[in-house]
Parts: C-alpha cells; sequence; structure tokens
C-alpha cells in the first residue's frame, strides 16, 4: 500500500482531472418531497448509483491503477472485494488494459459476481465460514499477489483510493454552486471509509462549515465507534446487514486520517430503515438503489439528525442489485 497521508486539495483535483476522462457527471437531483418530508430546507441526491458501474468505485480504481508503474500494469493486479469496488476495478482495467483479479466471499451477490466477470476480471471466491469474510478473502488476495507477481490493491485504505473517489464531492460541490446551494449537511454511507475519506476532505478544503455524517450499518459502525474513540477500533464479528457493501469491521487508515481532518461523526442505520429507504428513492426519486447505497437515505429520513431548516446533501453510492433481491427487499419492507 502506499505511504500513509492525508491528500490535499490540488491532489484531490489531480485525480479528478484524470478519472473525469473515464467516468460519467452523476447528476444531482433536487426533492421538493423529501424535503417537506423532513422538514429541510432543501435536500439534494447525488446517485452515483448511475456511474459506470453502478457505483462511485470506479473513480478511486481508475486513479489508483493509472498510478502503476508500466511493469505492474503488464503483470495485473489483485484485490479483494465484496461486488462494488471488484466491479469499479475490473471495468477500470478493462479500459486500461490491464489484467485484473477479484477475490470474492462467496456470499457475495451473484449479480455483483456475473458483473465484475463480465468486465473481464478473474474472480476468485472465498469460503469463511466462521471467519470474517473480508479477512479471509484479504489473505486470498495477499496470496495470490506473492505466488503470481501482482501488484495488490486494497479496496479502500489507501490515499490515492481515497483521492479518486474524492472526484464525487468535488463534483457535488460544482453542481451544488451551479444551483446557488450550499450543503448544510452531507450524508455519506460508509464501508471501509474510502468514498467517505475523499467526499469529507473535498468538502472540508472547499466547504468547511458543512456538517459531514458517516452512516454505516447496525453492528457495523467501525468507523463511528473510531472516531468518537480517536482511533481505529475494530468490531466484533456479529449478525449480517442487508447493506454487504458496508459490512468493514474496521475503517481504514488512510480514510480514517482523512475524515479525522474533515471532523466527520458517525450515525447508525438499521436494515429495515434501508428497505424504507429503498423503496422511497424507488417511489419519488425512480432511483434503483442497493442497500448499501440507499443506507445514507435511510440516515436523512431515520430523524437521527435535526436537519429543519437546512439545506441536505445525500450521497447515494451503488445501484448494483439483481431485480429478484430489489423485490424481496421491496416486499419485506412493507413487513
Amino acid at each position: 500500500m502506499a505511504d500513509l497521508f492525508v491528500p490535499s486539495l490540488d491532489h484531490l483535483r489531480q485525480a479528478y482531472a484524470v478519472t473525469s476522462r473515464a467516468t460519467q457527471i452523476t447528476p444531482l437531483l433536487e426533492s421538493a418531497a423529501l424535503a417537506r418530508e423532513t422538514g429541510a430546507a432543501r435536500v439534494f441526491i447525488k446517485p452515483e448509483s448511475l456511474q459506470w458501474a453502478g457505483s462511485f468505485k470506479i473513480r478511486g480504481a481508475y486513479w489508483r491503477l493509472k498510478q502503476l508503474s508500466a511493469d505492474e500494469a503488464k503483470k495485473g493486479v489483485v484485490a479483494y472485494s465484496s461486488g462494488n469496488f471488484a466491479q469499479g476495478l475490473a471495468a477500470a482495467g478493462q479500459a486500461l488494459g490491464i489484467p485484473v483479479t477479484i477475490v470474492m466471499p462467496i456470499d457475495a451477490p451473484a449479480a455483483k459476481r456475473d458483473a465484475t466477470a463480465g468486465y473481464g476480471a478473474r474472480v476468485v471466491l472465498t469460503d469463511h465460514g466462521e471467519r470474517a469474510r473480508e479477512e479471509v478473502a484479504a489473505a486470498k488476495a495477499r496470496e495470490i499477489a506473492e505466488t503470481e507477481g501482482l501488484a495488490l490493491l486494497h479496496p479502500f485504505d489507501d490515499p490515492e483510493i481515497v483521492a479518486g473517489q474524492a472526484g464525487a464531492g468535488l463534483e457535488a460541490l460544482d453542481q451544488l454552486a451551479a444551483k446557488d446551494a450550499s450543503a448544510d449537511l452531507l450524508f455519506c454511507s460508509v464501508g471501509g471509509g474510502g468514498l467517505i475519506g475523499g467526499v469529507s476532505l473535498a468538502f472540508h478544503y472547499l466547504s468547511p462549515a458543512t456538517e459531514i455524517i458517516g452512516v454505516e450499518p447496525e453492528g457495523f459502525n467501525g468507523m463511528g465507534s473510531s472516531l468518537a474513540h480517536g482511533s481505529i477500533e475494530t468490531m466484533p464479528i456479529g449478525p449480517k446487514s442487508i447493506c454487504d457493501g458496508l459490512m468493514s469491521r474496521r475503517p481504514g487508515d488512510a480514510p480514517f486520517a482523512a475524515v479525522k481532518t474533515a471532523g466527520v461523526r458517525g450515525i447508525t442505520v438499521d436494515d429495515q430503515s434501508v428497505r424504507s429507504a429503498m423503496r422511497i428513492a424507488f417511489e419519488r426519486m425512480k432511483l434503483v438503489l442497493e442497500p448499501s447505497g440507499a443506507a445514507s437515505l435511510a440516515a436523512l429520513l431515520g430523524g437521527k439528525v435535526d436537519v429543519k431548516g437546512k439545506t441536505v446533501l445525500v450521497m447515494a453510492t451503488g445501484g448494483n442489485v439483481s431485480l429478484a433481491d430489489f423485490i424481496t427487499h421491496m416486499n419485506d419492507g412493507l413487513k
């Protein structure tokens, strides 16, 4: 992994200048209905679910691949991921002609496995049993890197990944300015912390008055707990969450350094509130979000944060969900 540092604003802008050639600008949608429902002055949703490969992950993946040496790029890379980084890295590798191997837990959603392979990546599955699935997959990725001479990439614990993901924040800031708006509050979901690390830095540098809320599933609030206690903590292995992309037990060192700099605080959401948010996104905004992608919207709707009279930005981070799973979540949300 690259040496630990907190990327500067110039570094974030340099990364965005490169990644914007390979990504699309996702829209900034305003919802008067959500503003009325929550009491906010204005509510904006940035659906990174509409990004190439279905999530923000291609931003950081593409920038990280551009940092490889010519020899590393020729041999290829290996990483572990439950799905969205897998797809983002595979898509970026396909665009750059770099071979990609992805180690995925055997219980990762089939739609994400198939999509990753569809971008030309080699997919290796791991069976973790009672162990933490990310630890088993990470160990297998290290083994492959050593035996095959591939560059080992981390899905979130890398300052360059943080810098690449910041493009979503820089883009949102430009879009808010074009609408004569600035965000009082920003909700962003947290797995290992790559996205919130980058987005929080962008706002820290350019909109320091914005309060940033990191949103995690119950039982997987490693970032929130770490921020509350001032050092990185690892959560115990517990029940699963429907937010499969947010089931990291601890934040990465690089994202943690970024969010500490930006003054982020954390809250949690339960599965039922996430299902409800998925339904509202679909019915009110015509957005198809996976559970992990709807967690930040669930936090806005959950009432744990006072948003009355404030301008709110919600990062809707991913939409990689099969039709069957989406329907199941919709039906479960009615129970």
